[in-house]
């Protein structure tokens, strides 16, 4: 392991130079009356005479010296705003950012200027950033169809430019909007940029954590991956490092990346959970896009946030090892990564999915049904012959078997299918399975395709569930109240004969997706025929739960074809864990 030499900046020479000291360089600043009119407006023909361009045509900006050349009028601006009160700001300019829907926003930032602390100025900056990506984003929206994902080539924009003007556009892309100006957005939101190195004059713990947090552990993927040039921040010809590149696999030079062995499963997962996946949080980039309210950001997700950095602190840093030891409750807010499964994953998804299908069905011993007083038959006598009910009960324990046999290979604990017949130990075993924690770091590409079509299957599952409970209750009230027509009472008692058969069929689909669930962590070749094969399976049983959504929905009603259907569907699933 290289030794490394103490970090002063994370900023690489050239752009700590520019975002430092390069429009500091001039000291002689332009009167007031050149900058501000009397009224306070911006003067912006002085704005644009700083700015110098490569090509006028097409805007192509020189971004060195437009920072040189912005620096003494920044500071003039600055040093008008230091003689305003809070008052007299928002009298004055108030009104000029009701656009942005976030005008309190900007006199925070206001007051931080004066503020001796030393992140007021950066998280002012952030949050600002964010603010106005949004806003800007807004604003494209009212005359362009998609508006652009980088902030770069929001600012870009032809359509921003119509609106605003291409001077103030030009203005925002020195500030903010390319690798080659001052990027105050990107060096901030990605931790490059220490709060002391922001000149005063260019949900907040959260925000003041996220950059922080991924500037840590930037520094410790660099020591473990020895790669100390990358704790630095990008040119405009090399990539960020950033949380994608940190929390990948692999280097980009196709190295395993050694953090997530160092880290540990648990902890990458939390990471990935708050930072990356696509149905989770994502807190740096909605934040830092500003598509988060900041007034309403929720309380938990800091705190969530707050003790992810504690962890971290304690895995990089030997010195906290101790203090969380000693301490009762940072032992616990440590202890709690030791046990984390994903919840965000589409492995976790799915697990959330089976057990809300679990409360659902668990539900339907609590159906309501007419009293035998209150009705001649017996309910759903005529749904199925005897005959009929010998071959169902045949094909379900049949399958029963053949899960649970399928559950011994993928699971390696020797069940008895006996013990499974009845629905509600097959409930229970569903929950016990799921309780077991299932790896989802880098997760390869087969698994992911199953488990997006057993996430469909379950999700069709849950509609036939809840389709069912809401029916027969509505159907009970409408029965007692006696306005079901002799078509719809008959109709209503077909649904009750059927409600347990069909309990226990559900029931067996929601082992059966576990089961997979387990199974699909053993696979590996996408290319072979066998797991092919299984892909069309799996889309046979989603078919046949798409076909139950339709049959046992309000206006269908179509039970008898729904035990048809059924049995077809038992065979065929029967046929194929047999061979």
């Amino acid at each position: 392991m290289a030794t490394f030499e103490p970090i002063k900046t994370c900023l690489s020479a050239e752009v700590h130079h520019v975002v430092c000291s390069l429009g500091l360089t001039v000291l002689n600043s332009p009167g007031l009356d050149r900058v501000i009119t009397v009224s306070g407006e911006i003067c912006w023909e002085a704005i644009t005479f700083s700015l110098c361009t490569l090509d006028a045509e097409k805007h192509d900006l020189d971004y060195i010296e437009s920072v040189r050349s912005l620096g003494p009028v920044c500071k003039t601006a600055h040093l008008y705003l230091l003689s305003l009160s809070t008052q007299q700001f928002n009298n004055q300019y108030g009104l000029w950012f009701k656009w942005t829907n976030n005008r309190e926003l900007f006199v925070e930032a206001f007051e931080a200027i004066r503020s001796v602390q030393p992140t007021a100025v950066s998280l002012s900056l952030m949050k600002l950033t964010a603010c106005l990506e949004r806003a800007l984003g807004d604003v494209f929206l009212m005359i362009g169809n998609e508006c652009p994902f980088l902030l770069r080539d929001l600012l870009a924009s032809q359509e921003l430019a119509a609106v605003f003007g291409q001077s103030v556009m030009n203005l925002l892309r020195v500030f903010l909007g390319s690798p080659r100006s001052l990027n105050l957005r990107n060096i901030l939101w990605h931790g490059f940029a220490a709060p002391s190195e922001i000149p005063p004059m260019y949900a907040d713990c959260t925000i003041l954590l996220l950059p922080q947090l991924e500037m840590g552990l930037r520094k410790h993927f660099t020591i473990v991956n020895n790669c100390p040039n990358r704790v630095l921040t990008a040119e405009s010809t090399t990539l960020y490092t950033t949380f994608d590149e940190m929390l990948a696999k692999y280097l980009d030079n196709g190295v395993i990346n050694r953090l997530p062995s160092t880290l540990g499963e648990p902890i990458m997962e939390v990471l990935w959970d708050l930072l990356n996946h696509q149905e989770g949080p994502r807190l740096r980039d909605h934040l830092s896009h500003g598509e988060i309210d900041l007034k309403l950001f929720p309380r938990e997700m800091a705190s969530h946030v707050v003790a992810l950095a504690i962890i971290l602190l304690h895995h990089c840093h030997k010195g906290a090892n101790g203090i969380a030891m000693e301490n009762e409750c940072l032992r616990t807010i440590v202890c709690s990564t030791h046990s984390y499964c994903s919840r965000f994953h589409p492995v976790g998804r799915l697990k959330q999915q089976l057990r809300r299908c679990l409360e659902s069905l668990q539900k339907w011993g609590e159906i309501p049904r007419p009293t035998l007083e209150q009705v001649s038959d017996r309910p759903g006598s005529d749904c199925l012959n005897p005959a009929a009910q010998t071959v169902h009960q045949c094909l379900m324990e049949g399958l029963v078997s053949a899960l649970i046999n399928r559950l011994k290979m993928v699971y390696g604990e020797d069940l008895n299918p006996f013990h499974y017949l009845l629905a509600e130990a097959q409930l229970h075993l569903v929950a016990k399975l799921l309780a077991n924690r299932i790896g989802t770091l880098f997760c390869p590409r087969v698994v992911l395709e199953v488990v997006s079509l057993l996430r469909k299957i379950t999700s069709q599952c849950l509609t036939v569930s809840e389709q069912i409970m809401h029916g027969a209750v509505s159907r009970h009230q409408q029965w007692l109240n006696k306005s079901l027509r002799s078509r719809q009472r008959q109709n209503y008692l077909r649904m009750l004969g059927s409600v347990q058969y069909l309990h226990h069929i559900f029931s067996l689909l929601t082992l059966l997706v576990t089961v997979e669930l387990l199974n699909a962590q053993t696979m590996t070749d996408e290319t072979s025929s066998e797991y092919h094969h299984h892909l069309k399976f799996l889309k046979l049983v989603l078919q046949y739960t798409e076909n139950m959504v339709t049959y046992t929905s309000p206006d269908k009603n179509k039970w008898n074809e729904s035990w048809d259907l059924t049995e077809k569907m038992l065979l065929k699933v029967k046929n194929f864990y047999n061979k």
